[in-house]
């Protein structure tokens, strides 16, 4: 409810012509006053009354926020025979009208004015009026007149019809894309002599720079306070190495932040929400507004400012004609004002019509040139010299605005805040050597605490000192590079030029260097191989496909599927000294160059020398190609489509954190955000909520890999921690004890780099595996040996000789034979084979029928043996000689089976079984 007030209402009858210009100057009379002709003062907050379409009245705050306001403005015409210091619209959703205020001076004697105020959303128009300041009461500007400070300001009913082409989302989406355009034309000349052109916001945006940045910037210093860590902790260099491998990355980190914030180096219209977004990463890439800084680096530049347009951005100060469409002079004072204001006109309400009041317009005019100390403070200011045009994000230039530095000034920014990094870096490592040795001596720490850092301390802050100069080396090469194609200042474009040569030379030759101190001492061979394309997935689900060597397939047991190769060559290394160590155990080498190969894997400690190449060619692609939009983004998809391939195919960091955000993510993030920065170039004429949603898309992509690395982060800075815990038995909290010992354990697993042992493959469960599939008797030394005698046939009958006569009742007249059977056989047992052979059955089936009837004939002979020394023809003389029995055996069951059942036969008495057989 409003408060309780208490006003004087004046009002005035304005009297309605029938001519055009009675009608003409009633309605400028009408727009400088507000829809609500009441105005109360409540403590230190004034309020206006408006009117609802019902006819309550509506009391609202003077200063009140609008829903769509311009901030800082710039000069569009080049040569603006008007000098504005302040130029603002707003547009009030709540009782339908827009507010401009005008505020400047001018070197013209004397001149008539026409003026245009144009809106533009999204790349379309969506609300224009053309007026002359004289009908509108603006005497400032009538005549203009250099005498006569220039401040007008104006108020603008507005109809639903003319504000329909700005949907509700407009008042609310971040980093809304619009521009206010003010034009003035000299009626003596009917040309135009000013332009002011002023970017619209509704206060929504993602650039947070003290807050996100402040988040980001906490997050890196813990990823640097853990890095470090883990390289001053312990006295065992090779154990010291494994554990600062397996810790976050400082220069991953940076990379991540890099890759997000120099997108932006890229030559195309950029939608608005993208430069908002990578201005919270600005501080990363060296791009920090300080206003001595930038002072400074204008001394040293003086005026010559360059071409902004050069790198594809419309430069504040240069003529820009196609503005906003651009415009026609002869529709700017051929229009038909009386159909213009006429349809204005009928937005109001007739009692607000008739009444105008003194003291309201007093008012306004107050409102209208007040600062932000006095009410409204949602106004702009004029953008510096070098600055693009408000509204507009083109080119490395656009990303640079938001941060208020112009491109002329981007490469002796980024080099000085590098240098102040450096040095704040060393003057780091340096004071915590010192703050030790203090604590040693004066707080009775443990004189061997941290003893080999203590003690190497001016390596350790060599190799910082170094590891930082590897970090901005793209940075650093990127604005070297720009800074020869912007051709700004001629002292500044030698700076670079020197700075180049150092970077390029001192980085690339100290890697080149490292990779000769560790290969001097062997030679190459350049073997024949093939590259097989392979069926693969990556992350388990997403079709892929893969490369290998033929040399490496052939090691595997399993090799993948292959649907094609190529011929290849590869390169091996021979060493020429077989017992010399691996290149993670010798401490010489990782002294000297352990701030470029500790973290990489035993089998890619070289790959330093690769990253730093493929840094150098991108940063040449985006600040050398600046300017030509096609020519970068196409170019760059090239490379980094070709360094994605290959360092997924190597896979170089001893860490499985870095391998996943550095190989996977941030490969993938640089490939989609490249392929859709392509939509934005201005020859694709792609409408501008299309590509502000394209914009979103790239956030989304670039927001998941900050997000992702901020977690990694903190798992790497836990990984520290248990790191720095290795030699202590007691670990808190407890319940990561496990998770310790499992890191450990990863870690020892991971750190020799050697390639995984194949899973064994199960047994088969066991069956049985013993089959007969045929049976072969060989001869014997019996078989053929004519004196051999059978030993059954010696113990079953007599010598041959006279039977003497039988003794009833006495055996003592009996005959024996001499001899007497030398075997173990129980008395009365036949010795046989102990199985027949399948030639055994074979020839004891083919003869049987042959010797049937020889065999009935010749009863009273004992038959003789077969030739192979078997019992074969004794058992068919049993057969015949036995009918009832069974028949003749044809398996060595059988065989076995009749023995027995010959060994029950021991009751009858030798003699009477012999004489029986002999009968």
């Amino acid at each position: 409810m409003a408060p309780a007030v208490t006003n004087r209402a004046l009002s005035r009858t304005v009297a309605v012509g029938y001519n055009l210009s009675t009608l003409f100057i009633q309605f400028l009379c009408l727009v400088t006053v507000t829809s609500a002709a009441n105005v109360a003062v409540s403590g230190n907050k004034k309020y206006i009354e408006t009117t609802t379409d019902s006819g309550e009245a509506l009391w609202l705050p003077d200063a009140r926020k609008p829903a769509l306001y311009t901030q800082n403005f710039g000069d569009c015409a080049g040569s603006s025979l008007i000098n504005v210091t302040r130029f603002d619209a707003a547009y009030y959703k709540d009782n339908m009208t827009v507010l401009f205020h005008l505020e400047g001076n001018t070197n013209v004697a004397n001149e008539s004015l026409m003026m245009y105020i144009g809106v533009f959303a999204y790349g379309e128009s969506r609300f224009d009026l053309t007026f002359n300041p004289c009908n509108a009461q603006i005497s400032s500007l009538c005549p203009m007149n250099r005498s006569v400070p220039i401040e007008a300001n104006g108020i603008i009913p507005v109809s639903q019809s003319d504000v329909a082409g700005i949907p509700d989302i407009a008042l609310t989406i971040p980093d809304f894309e619009g521009q206010a355009i003010l034009r003035l034309f000299a009626n003596s000349t009917e040309s135009e002599v000013g332009c002011y052109s002023a970017v619209v916001t509704n206060g929504a945006t993602f650039s947070h720079p003290s807050a996100v940045g402040s988040v980001l910037g906490v997050f890196t210093i813990v990823a640097i306070a853990a890095s470090v860590a883990t390289a001053v902790y312990g006295d065992h260099i090779p154990t010291t190495r494994t554990h600062y491998a397996h810790s976050l990355s400082v220069l991953v980190v940076f990379s991540v932040f890099h890759h997000i914030f120099y997108t932006g180096a890229l030559s195309v219209n950029w939608p608005s929400v993208l430069p908002a977004f990578w201005s919270n990463f600005a501080w990363a890439g060296g791009m920090i507004y300080s206003e001595s800084m930038q002072n400074s680096i204008n001394q040293l530049i003086g005026s010559n400012k360059g071409n902004t347009s050069m790198v594809g951005a419309a430069g504040t100060g240069a003529a820009a004609n196609d503005l906003g469409g651009g415009y026609q002079i002869s529709q700017i004072y051929k229009r038909s004002f009386h159909t213009l204001f006429r349809r204005n006109a009928a937005t109001l309400s007739g009692h607000l019509a008739d009444r105008r009041s003194a003291e309201a317009e007093q008012h306004l005019a107050k409102r209208a040139l007040a600062n932000a100390t006095q009410g409204y403070d949602w106004y702009g200011s004029p953008v510096k010299p070098g600055l693009p045009l408000p509204g507009n994000f083109s080119g490395f230039a656009g990303t640079l605005a938001e941060e208020n530095i112009p491109a002329s000034n981007a490469f002796m920014t980024g080099f000085l805040w590098f240098l102040i990094l450096v040095v704040v870096v060393a003057v780091c490592v340096v004071a915590f050597k010192w703050t030790l040795e203090a604590l040693v001596k004066y707080a009775g720490i443990d004189n061997h605490r941290l003893t080999f850092f203590r003690e190497h301390w001016i390596g350790f802050t060599r190799a910082a000192a170094l590891r930082t100069t590897v970090i901005g080396f793209f940075m650093i090469i990127y604005l070297a590079v720009f800074q020869f194609t912007y051709k700004g200042s001629a002292g500044v474009t030698v700076i670079a030029t020197l700075v180049f040569l150092v970077f390029f030379l001192g980085i690339l030759v100290a890697a080149g260097y490292a990779c000769y101190y560790r290969l001097r001492n062997g030679h190459y061979e350049i073997k024949r191989d093939s590259i097989h394309f392979e069926s693969r997935k990556a992350l388990g689900v997403i079709p892929w496909i893969g490369f290998a060597y033929e040399s490496r397939r052939s090691e595997k047991t399993n090799p993948r599927t292959s649907f094609g190769s190529v011929p290849s060559w590869m390169i091996h290394y021979i060493d020429d000294d077989t017992q010399r160590i691996e290149v993670h155990q010798d401490e010489d080498y990782i002294k000297r160059f352990g701030w470029l190969s500790a973290r990489f894997r035993r089998t890619r400690w070289w790959f330093f020398a690769l990253w730093l190449v493929y840094e150098f060619v991108r940063a040449c692609l985006y600040g050398g190609a600046a300017g030509h939009p096609m020519t970068q983004v196409f170019g760059l998809m090239v490379v980094e489509c070709v360094a994605f391939v290959t360092i997924v195919a190597l896979k170089p960091f001893e860490g499985a954190r870095l391998n996943a955000l550095m190989v996977y993510l941030l490969g993938l993030s640089k490939v989609s955000t490249l392929a859709l920065s392509a939509a934005f170039d201005i020859r694709f004429g792609m409408p501008r909520i299309t590509t502000t949603a394209i914009g979103v898309v790239i956030i989304v992509i670039q927001g998941i890999l900050a997000s992702v690395t901020l977690i990694a982060i903190l798992f790497g800075a836990i990984s520290s921690y248990m790191s720095l815990t290795r030699d202590r038995a007691a670990f808190r909290p407890r319940k990561w004890e496990p998770y310790r010992q499992r890191y450990f354990a990863h870690l020892e697993k991971t750190a020799p780099d050697v390639p995984p042992i194949p899973p064994s493959t199960p047994e088969p469960p066991k069956e049985p595996y013993f089959r007969v599939a045929s049976v072969r008797r060989e001869p014997k030394i019996e078989d053929d040996d004519p004196n051999y005698m059978d030993p059954v046939s010696s113990r079953s009958s007599v010598t041959p000789g006279p039977v003497v006569g039988r003794m009833h009742g006495s055996r003592s007249n009996s005959t024996w034979s001499p001899h007497v059977s030398g075997t173990n056989l129980p008395f009365g047992a036949r010795s046989h084979r102990a199985s027949w052979s399948n030639r055994d059955f074979n020839s004891w089936n083919g003869t049987q029928h042959n010797n049937h009837g020889s065999q009935l004939m010749s009863g009273s002979r004992m038959p003789n043996k077969a030739s192979d020394g078997s019992l074969r023809d004794i058992i068919e003389y049993e057969r015949i000689r036995t009918p009832a029995r069974s028949p003749a055996p044809t398996t060595a069951l059988e065989v076995r089976k009749l023995r027995a059942d010959k060994g029950k036969e021991k009751e009858a008495p030798l003699d009477e079984r012999s004489s029986e057989e002999v009968a």
